[in-house]
């Protein structure tokens, strides 16, 4: 059993601010309205969901549904941090929407190099000199990346979380949440369609 949330259903932090996020409609969403992110520094999105609407005894995973626009390149500078809680247990993640590795970590860099210029940043900003700091680094296999969906929309796991279903455990909720609070720049450009909760296996 799978469930789509629309971006209505998702407590977005400022989501109801025209300075910070406008509700736009496009021709390729199952919801009449998406969320598209104009301007914040601080980003958080939280949504629950009920257990006792999904099947028992199941693996499932939580996927932020959305696009980035011309001016996304903002989620390259930082990882964002997300989490998936059931039953009192959370499953945590480190995640990119940049496309790949590559891309997230050569804009990372330049990121860092543009905020030590600024005088910002006093973290050294050569190459071979950051690797300690580089989240992106090709041996962190920790961070998540994005994929596309048949579509057109991209997805990032959130989490995973097994519904056993069982006794009082059915009635509780499921909380997710997708957060990138830590990094001192602006995000913009991101477009939410929603959150899906569906069979891992």
């Amino acid at each position: 059993m799978c469930y789509m949330l629309s971006p209505r259903a998702l407590s977005i932090v400022w989501g109801d601010t025209p300075q910070y996020w406008r509700w736009i409609s496009l021709p390729d969403s199952r919801f009449s309205e998406v969320a598209e992110l104009v301007n914040v520094y601080w980003l958080e999105i939280r949504s629950k969901i009920q257990r006792n609407l999904l099947s028992r005894k199941t693996t499932y995973a939580a996927y932020l549904i959305f696009k980035v626009n011309g001016n996304g390149r903002s989620f390259s500078f930082q990882p964002q941090e997300t989490s998936v809680t059931a039953t009192g247990h959370t499953n945590s993640r480190m995640v990119s929407l940049a496309p790949d590795r590559d891309s997230a970590r050569r804009n990372s860099l330049m990121f860092r190099s543009f905020l030590s210029w600024r005088g910002v940043l006093t973290l050294p900003v050569v190459e071979h000199e950051f690797d300690r700091d580089d989240y992106f680094d090709s041996k962190n296999d920790e961070i998540g990346f994005p994929s596309l969906r048949r579509d057109g929309w991209m997805e990032i796991e959130l989490g995973e979380f097994y519904n056993e279903g069982e006794n009082n455990d059915e009635n509780g909720e499921v909380e997710m949440s997708f957060m990138e609070v830590k990094g001192r720049h602006c995000k913009r450009g991101l477009i939410v369609q929603g959150i899906e909760i569906r069979p891992k296996y």
